[in-house]
């Protein structure tokens, strides 16, 4: 994939960035959306039957060097790094010996940029009890720093009850659960576009509903999620995925009493909200204790990403303290690892 697409950012962007504009748009973050690309992950997905990107996405390089070098010109102290899209939906045992694999090369990555790295391990998912003893092993005795999760696993979305241990036992463990969007299983019209482009904002929203009816975060309140891309559709939609009592009124028994405050305790990233019509909603939305880095490299390039979070900072209104919590603080409280730096 090319770092720069000529003329896309420009007409994106044009009239919305300051003088500052020039320089990093950080200068101590952590950024909690950052892939990373394997050699090996990508060809045990292919030996799977599975591709490492969706149909019609461009497959970025990736090196750790190019990682480190990008963080260290956006001004970004560290980076909890994710495997997309993780494991994918095949037989418990399976699943169980490729989780194993990238958890414990996540951890020597680590291991070998302290300060500068943290990881979210991958689970075997929708098998809860293997996923429940890889989340074990991954915390206890790797030590990575929460899991990476898409939205949905063979048509079994996060937020579903049959994953309730599951639920249980991250809660229990405060563990920083990182959700992204993958493709649904229905088959939707794409119009020859790639399936990321329209869908992955749908997909959030459509776990976000779950959560919700679901009650989940009030059945655990332990729970942590992190919703990717400022929460994909969530900030939009939030008084909307209220109203289901007001179109079925047996759904009243469904939802907390407090519909938009349990959304409001979903934390979102700043990975492509840096534009004048996304942000409005998001900080509209959000507080700043709910707000995180994300850079999304390199699945989106270097340049549009920096372009992005000056957006956020130059346009976002905030106080510097709440500016110290979206670049830092809220990160460090999440992931211990980074509260001492």
């Amino acid at each position: 994939m090319s770092s720069d697409v000529p003329g896309v950012q420009t007409r994106i962007f044009m009239g919305t960035s300051n003088s500052a504009s020039a320089g990093p748009p950080w200068s101590n973050a952590i950024d909690v959306h950052h892939h990373i690309i394997p050699d090996f992950y990508v060809e045990e997905l292919r030996k799977l039957g599975f591709a490492s990107t969706l149909p019609g996405v461009d497959k970025p390089e990736w090196k750790i060097e190019t990682s480190l070098s990008m963080m260290d010109r956006q001004g970004i102290r560290a980076a909890v790094v994710n495997v997309w899209p993780g494991v994918p939906a095949v037989d418990a045992a399976t699943g169980a010996r490729f989780a194993r694999r990238v958890n414990e090369f996540l951890a020597e990555l680590v291991a070998a940029h302290p300060g500068r790295l943290g990881a979210f391990a991958v689970l075997p998912l929708p098998h809860v009890d293997a996923a429940l003893d890889e989340l074990a092993y991954s915390m206890d005795v790797l030590g990575l720093d929460g899991v990476g999760l898409v939205t949905n696993y063979g048509g079994v979305y996060v937020g579903d009850r049959s994953l309730d241990a599951f639920h249980a036992e991250a809660a229990r463990r405060g563990t920083p659960l990182f959700v992204h969007p993958t493709a649904p299983t229905a088959e939707q019209p794409t119009f020859g576009l790639p399936v990321s482009l329209c869908e992955f904002p749908f997909e959030t929203v459509r776990l976000a509903s779950q959560l919700l009816y679901n009650r989940t975060l009030e059945r655990h309140p332990g729970l942590r999620v992190i919703l990717s891309h400022g929460g994909g559709g969530v900030a939009y939609y939030a008084a909307r995925l209220a109203c289901g009592p007001l179109i079925r009124a047996d759904l009243a028994e469904r939802l907390p009493a407090d519909p938009i405050g349990s959304l409001r305790r979903l934390y979102g990233d700043t990975a492509m909200i840096g534009d004048p019509h996304a942000f409005a909603s998001v900080r509209s939305f959000a507080a700043a204790d709910r707000i995180l880095v994300g850079s999304d490299f390199p699945f989106m390039p270097e340049s549009f990403s920096a372009e992005n979070c000056r957006y956020v900072v130059d346009h976002g209104g905030f106080s510097p303290d709440d500016l110290a919590r979206i670049e830092s603080g809220n990160a460090s409280h999440l992931f211990p690892r980074f509260a001492s730096d």
